[in-house]
């Protein structure tokens, strides 16, 4: 075989990706590819799920197929890219919990199309960002820990909305003689087949997730799809919800992109009105600014590529961050944004953006294998809800909750997002809470003009409702 070769004598391939520089072999590389596959393809599955379980403004829906070719396309074409020009083992994939913002705050208050606006002009505004290097200066803003708030309260959310979607968590019906707003069940009791489908993969996930199992997420899914279709096979006991879990007459199918390029960039402004739309898109940028950079300084640590506390190729990482966010909007398939999942493979060898290749080639085969996200039902998916939300939690050891200044507002954040359903609530609440704590303790300086301005657009997005 012929191997192209530099005038170094290295390989083309080796040094374009700095393989041998960075200690690491082309097998490892495309193993760890096929890894960190493994571990988040999952959620080919799980985005079409969580968009299509909202109606917008209207009352439509979007369609299974669309959504999952929607997600492999975005997740293919930016993992690539992440390889080709960040260079970096970065998988990007539409994020869970931003797709919850997607679907359950943008959506009802306006249509899909200006729902996916707003996300291309978060992409945008990343963008712009990180070219422009305010990031870095809103990054050093908002305190540490009222970020990890954000990661927490989106923990709790995520499994609220995996365990409400499976049928375990259900709302008590309005009653003079009830006070509690939620139950266990139907009826404060577990009864039925799709409740014990959910139930099993939810033990099998964890039992695989704390033994450290490759593709855990993934092998709990399929293998309570797989239950699934055998009970309901057999005994046809209905309650699945929005997909039924049938084998479809054909595996493979031509990938359905009706979501491509469908954008109205500036009519959510009219339809949810300017101050809650900016709101909206504040939360988008905030959301998927933070996730990312925890992202990859976290697994470009795991991978050996920080260099005196700075990143190794940071910009170009962070521009293809942002053209995730873009791309995302413009394909219909929530904001991209870089996987945790990466850091498995990381963990089996990878260390550059070969990987990201490998990842990002195996997404854009998905494409023609939409069938299989219809048979799986919420029941089968939820568990993967509800395991990566506890994880998500984890980092709440990170809070110092000894500092009372800091531990209120990291306390609202966590608590008000799942409580309200809205992640903008809480990041709002928590940042309002923090600032007034500071003034009324005359540290106002220790706030800043920014922080304070935000805290300001917070104020008048929860006093919109009164002003209109």
């Amino acid at each position: 075989m012929i191997q192209l070769r530099s005038r170094t004598g290295t390989s083309t391939l080796d040094s374009f990706f700095a393989i041998s520089r960075r200690g690491s072999s082309v097998g490892r590389e495309v193993r760890g590819g096929v890894t960190t596959f493994v571990a988040m393809c999952y959620i080919v599955l799980l985005n079409p799920l969580i968009l299509g379980a909202s109606a917008d403004v209207t009352g439509a829906r979007l369609g299974t197929a669309e959504v999952t070719t929607a997600t492999a396309l975005a997740a293919g074409v930016t993992t690539v890219l992440m390889g080709l020009f960040g260079r970096a083992p970065l998988a990007l994939a539409a994020g869970l919990g931003i797709n919850g913002v997607v679907a359950f705050q943008l959506a009802p208050e306006m249509t899909w199309a200006q729902a996916f606006g707003l996300v291309v002009l978060e992409g945008v505004c990343i963008v712009a960002l990180a070219v422009s290097g305010v990031r870095e200066r809103i990054l050093a803003a908002i305190p540490a820990a009222l970020k990890t708030a954000i990661t927490v309260g989106i923990g709790l959310y995520l499994a609220l909305v995996g365990l409400v979607s499976a049928g375990f968590v259900t709302r008590t019906p309005d009653s003079a003689n009830s006070t509690v707003p939620v139950r266990m069940g139907v009826d404060g009791h577990l009864a039925g087949w799709p409740v014990a489908v959910f139930c099993i993969g939810l033990l099998l996930m964890i039992v695989l997730v704390t033994r450290g199992t490759p593709g855990a997420v993934l092998i709990g899914i399929g293998t309570a799809t797989v239950l699934a279709i055998a009970v309901d096979a057999l005994w046809h006991p209905g309650g699945w919800g929005l997909v039924e879990p049938k084998v479809p007459g054909n595996v493979v199918a031509t990938p359905d992109f009706g979501l491509l390029g469908h954008v109205d960039l500036f009519g959510g402004f009219a339809s949810a009105g300017p101050v809650t739309a900016s709101v909206f898109l504040f939360t988008l940028v905030l959301s998927g600014f933070f996730d990312a950079m925890g992202t990859i300084t976290s697994v470009s640590e795991e991978a050996g590529l920080v260099r005196d506390g700075r990143v190794e190729g940071m910009g170009r990482i962070l521009l293809v961050d942002g053209f995730g966010a873009l791309a995302g909007g413009l394909t219909g398939a929530a904001p991209n944004t870089v996987f945790l999942e990466s850091a498995a493979g990381v963990g089996e060898g990878a260390r550059t953006g070969l990987a990201s290749v490998v990842t990002g080639g195996l997404f854009t085969l998905t494409l023609f294998l939409t069938p299989l996200a219809a048979i799986v039902p919420a029941q089968a998916a939820a568990p993967a809800l509800v395991v990566i939300g506890g994880l998500m939690v984890g980092q709440a050891r990170r809070i110092p909750w000894q500092d009372v200044d800091v531990a209120i507002p990291v306390f609202l954040v966590a608590a008000v997002i799942p409580f309200t359903y809205s992640i903008t609530n809480g990041i709002g609440a928590g940042l309002v809470a923090y600032v007034l704590i500071k003034v009324a303790k005359g540290r106002s300086r220790e706030v800043g003009w920014l922080l304070g301005g935000l805290a300001a657009v917070f104020a008048v997005y929860f006093a919109s409702g009164a002003l209109r």
